[in-house]
């Protein structure tokens, strides 16, 4: 029996595999969501596909913080399976999910998907992958883990930039840090002094900041929801077009945040 929720051209093979669909062919709830969750973000990177494809007839896509691929083996199934050429490269540092997702791959006759287990920091110099990347994503990828996703973006001049943040800790602990000093520095203060605030600011914080660094880079952007929040609290999604036209201000604006908030621990990682 069809089941309304999964595109035609799906491999219902892939979904067991990924236990999204049970082995007798059933969605769960949770299993439900996971997957609206994927093909929603598919419908945002799929021109994007289609385009890098259409303009240099191949494309490489990195996705980072992979964890068990979801996204890669998604993608992959529904745009590049029914054509000759591109490739997905997920990027993850548990060595039991990469090497359980090569053995995915390999059985499902993916043969242009390799998983490298490998650090953000350590994939930008290695060698096991291409100089030319035309398309990062990072979905949920925790805390800082998106911020080295970009520095590899910016480093291989990424075509676009495709981010789902989650779990942004490092703003709201430096805030945290300097709380008392910051009182007697501005008024903006009162914003994240109860601790749920610190937190919640922190995180929108941090994705002010990405979105200045890229826009400083060169890059025209997109921030939208992922989900509706009944599906996800981590729900921002940002895409960064790369147009070779940095936003003037982007990083005079992004240093006096980081002033202003008393983040300037935090200048290594927001301006460069």
């Amino acid at each position: 029996m069809s089941i309304p929720e999964i595109r035609p051209e799906q491999s219902v093979a892939l979904l067991q595999e990924l236990h999204i669909l049970t082995r007798d062919g059933k969605l769960n709830q949770d299993s439900r969501r996971k997957l609206k969750q994927v093909y929603h973000l598919y419908q945002f990177i799929e021109p994007l596909l289609a385009e890098t494809m259409a303009e240099c007839g191949d494309l490489v896509l990195v996705d980072h913080g992979a964890g068990k691929s979801y996204l890669g083996f998604i993608l992959y199934d529904l745009f590049l399976k029914a054509r000759d050429r591109g490739h997905v490269y997920g990027i993850e540092t548990r060595a039991e999910l990469v090497e359980r997702s090569r053995e995915l791959a390999q059985r499902l006759g993916f043969a242009r998907m390799s998983f490298l287990n490998l650090s953000v920091g350590e994939s930008i110099e290695s060698p096991q992958l291409p100089q030319r990347v035309d398309i990062v994503t990072a979905l949920h990828a925790c805390d800082t883990a998106t911020d080295d996703a970009i520095r590899f973006a910016l480093h291989k001049q990424a075509r676009f930039i495709v981010l789902a943040p989650c779990c942004q800790a490092e703003v709201a602990s430096v805030l945290r840090r300097h709380k008392n000093e910051s009182f007697g520095k501005t008024p903006l203060a009162e914003i994240w002094r109860h601790p749920i605030h610190t937190r919640e600011f922190g995180s929108q914080i941090t994705n002010v900041l990405r979105c200045l660094l890229l826009e400083a880079h060169g890059y025209q952007l997109s921030v939208t929801e992922l989900v509706g929040w009944e599906h996800s609290m981590k729900n921002e999604l940002i895409i960064a077009r790369f147009a070779n036209a940095p936003r003037g201000n982007a990083r005079e604006r992004l240093g006096q945040i980081l002033h202003e908030l008393n983040l300037d621990d935090l200048k290594d990682r927001f301006l460069y």
